[in-house]
């Protein structure tokens, strides 16, 4: 939500005398009980303007006076996020003569007591039942198209998972939970019902209730299950220690024999297109999944919700077959003795389950079915770049530290910086790790475009290695690599070249010629020839780092299509457009199997693509990648962002050029 929403549903109220009826003002505290997020409008276009800045992903209840109703309802009756709608007013009759056209206008209602209840009552139905709650899904589509939608998807699928394995391998602390508490306390200060569950949860919660506890109706379900689909880190941080006792008590309980399963879901018409064009491909969900062994429970809850069902939404239901023998498989459970709600044949799979689509087909009636297979792990393409980022991480369990550089491949720059700092101020004075962070926090920074805070951070973890390190440490030749990356990028070639020996010197006496690390530094010293417009000799850094990493790395490596878009940027410049297209879709290919769809390596990428076809004369083609380019570097990178600029520039000369 644009101010800060940490659930899932809001509830508005439009009507001209909200603010000033005393009764409307003692009925919205009753109402922020059902629904904690609560806004009220008197004017219509504001109110709408609101409801089209919310995200599909959220939903929305409305409650609207007759007169404004008639305005306003016709408006947004078949936005996504529009959930239901109330019709408060005073003459029932003539107002049903409109609203009856609406399938969302769910009632309409003359008795403040009844319009509350009536509320509650479909609130509890929809909460229960799930099927209008967003899921989060990643596709991992083999077949990706660079002209389609799925750009991107892979990376995403990858970088969900890394997230997930983090979050889960990450230790908690004491303090988690007190944390988690506090921001509960202010979320939900003027929520009563939500204070009294809160203070229970503090003084009663033991890890082997974990299940109890997420599948009550409370603020712990609500909040968890939009932090994982929003990918919320703060929160998901702060839930670790809760989503760990969820996983230990579904190890625990874990389903002993294959089972079929079924989950009814409201879907768009869009988001149904996109599995349609996924058959055959890998699916992740990115929250928990809750189940049913009974079908003819998962269809009825699909039926209850038939009238309110407008034309840009789909009944469909999930038939997920899951085999607990099959190896490298999430865990998942029969939790009907653990749930708050005994006795519903409830399954819950673990979060990051991973599926194989297998088919989408039309059942009985409207509904649509779309049949599942729980996969291992092991079954698909980036299960060795997925093995490889996670090997950095330490055995068994993950710092702060490691959590912000799983971040940083995300794209999620200020989010590392920020665990990255946490991590550094909880380190005693000397520790051997402060320089680590220096480091880190330089690169990030750099990444970031904050060339002279990368300088400071840089040479701060120089001069900590300097005098606690051997001369020829390998960190030492990783310090000089990164600070002469960012001297090149200001400009200082003479620097960077200098810094770049040295870097090789150490680097080439620590280990083989036929090292990661020598790799990139002659990748990086190819970059400065590049930039010189020596073009042979920086082709030539570049061969010899690509045949390290070829020989040593995962075929899908963000390394790999880092010196692809490199070597496609010197044939872009010697006239060889074919052959630039060429070696740039072997990055772009790369890149969108491994970086996180806002990654800003991704945008340069496509923006060198964009500048291929401008060369080659394809406007319309030309203005395609740098759009994409340019709206991966706008959501990444501050407007004052070199990259930025550039590309808002691109754009203008390729347009001015549209015949």
């Amino acid at each position: 939500m644009t101010d800060g929403n940490l659930e899932t549903y809001s509830l508005i109220w439009l009507d001209a005398s909200v603010i000033d009826s005393k009764e409307n003002i003692d009925a919205q505290q009753q109402l922020r009980s059902l629904i904690n997020h609560l806004k009220v409008f008197e004017q219509v276009d504001e109110c709408e303007q609101y409801i089209r800045s919310v995200s599909s992903q959220d939903r929305i209840v409305l409650i609207v006076s007759g007169r404004l109703g008639q305005q306003i309802v016709p408006r947004i009756n078949q936005l996504r996020q529009v959930s239901s709608i109330y019709v408060y007013c005073t003459d029932k009759k003539k107002n049903e003569q409109w609203a009856k056209e609406f399938a969302k206008v769910t009632g309409v209602i003359t008795q403040l007591d009844e319009l509350i209840s009536q509320i509650k009552l479909d609130q509890a139905k929809k909460i229960h039942s799930k099927i209008d709650e967003p899921i989060s899904i990643s596709i991992f589509n083999t077949s990706v198209n660079h002209g389609q939608s799925t750009s991107g998807l892979n990376g995403q699928f990858l970088h969900s998972q890394l997230l997930i394995d983090a979050l889960l391998r990450m230790k908690p602390t004491s303090n988690d939970k007190n944390e988690l508490i506090s921001v509960c306390q202010k979320e939900y200060k003027d929520n009563k019902t939500e204070l009294n569950i809160l203070r229970e949860f503090q003084q009663d919660y033991v890890s082997h209730r974990a299940l109890w506890w997420y599948t009550r109706e409370s603020f712990l379900y609500r909040l968890l299950n939009k932090a994982l689909r929003t990918q919320n880190i703060d929160l998901l941080f702060l839930f670790r220690f809760f989503m760990r006792d969820i996983e230990e008590q579904l190890v625990q309980y874990q389903c002993s024999s294959p089972i079929c399963l079924y989950r009814g879901q409201l879907m768009s018409n869009e988001e149904l297109q996109t599995l349609k064009s996924s058959i055959g491909q890998l699916i992740s969900m990115n929250s928990f999944l809750s189940t049913s062994t009974n079908r003819q429970l998962a269809i009825s809850f699909l039926q209850s919700s038939s009238s309110t069902v407008s034309d840009d939404l789909q009944q469909v239901l999930f038939k997920i077959e899951a085999d607990p023998q099959l190896k490298g498989i999430k865990p998942f459970a029969n939790i009907t003795s653990l749930s708050y709600f005994p006795g519903e044949d409830e399954v819950l799979m673990m979060l990051g389950s991973i599926f194989r689509l297998f088919d989408i087909y039309r059942g009985d009636g409207q509904i649509w079915i779309i049949h599942l297979i729980l996969c291992s792990e092991n079954d698909h393409d980036l299960k060795p770049i997925f093995d490889h980022m996670q090997a950095r991480l330490e055995a068994g369990k993950t710092s702060l530290y490691s959590f912000g550089q799983v971040l940083r491949d995300m794209g999620k720059f200020d989010e590392a910086m920020k665990y990255i700092h946490r991590f550094l101020n909880g380190l005693p004075r000397n520790h051997q790790d402060i320089a680590l962070c220096y480091h880190a926090l330089g690169v990030i920074a750099d990444e970031k475009g904050d060339y002279d805070s990368s300088l400071e951070w840089h040479h701060k973890a120089l001069d900590r290695w300097t005098r606690t390190l051997k001369p020829m440490d390998p960190r030492l030749g990783d310090a000089y690599n990164c600070l002469a990356v960012v001297y090149r990028k200001k400009g200082d070639y003479v620097r960077a070249l200098d810094l770049y020996e040295k870097a090789l010197i150490i680097l080439r006496q620590a280990f083989n010629h036929d090292h990661l690390k020598i790799a990139m530094c002659l990748n990086n010293i190819g970059v400065v020839y590049y930039e010189q417009k020596q073009y042979s000799q920086a082709l030539d850094y570049y061969e010899k780092a690509l045949a390290i990493w070829q020989r040593h790395l995962p075929a899908n490596h963000s390394h790999l299509g880092a010196v692809y878009n490199n070597i496609g940027e010197v044939h872009r410049y010697l006239g060889q457009y074919d052959l630039a297209l060429k070696v740039h879709n072997l990055s772009l290919n790369i890149y969108e199997k491994s970086l996180s769809p806002q990654h800003p390596d991704l945008a340069t990428t496509y923006e060198n693509i964009g500048l291929v076809y401008e060369q080659k004369g394809d406007i319309r083609q030309a203005l395609t990648y740098l759009e994409k380019a340019a709206a991966i570097f706008r959501h990444a990178l501050l407007p004052t962002n070199p990259d930025v600029i550039r590309i808002t520039q691109n754009i203008e000369r390729v347009l001015s050029k549209q015949t």
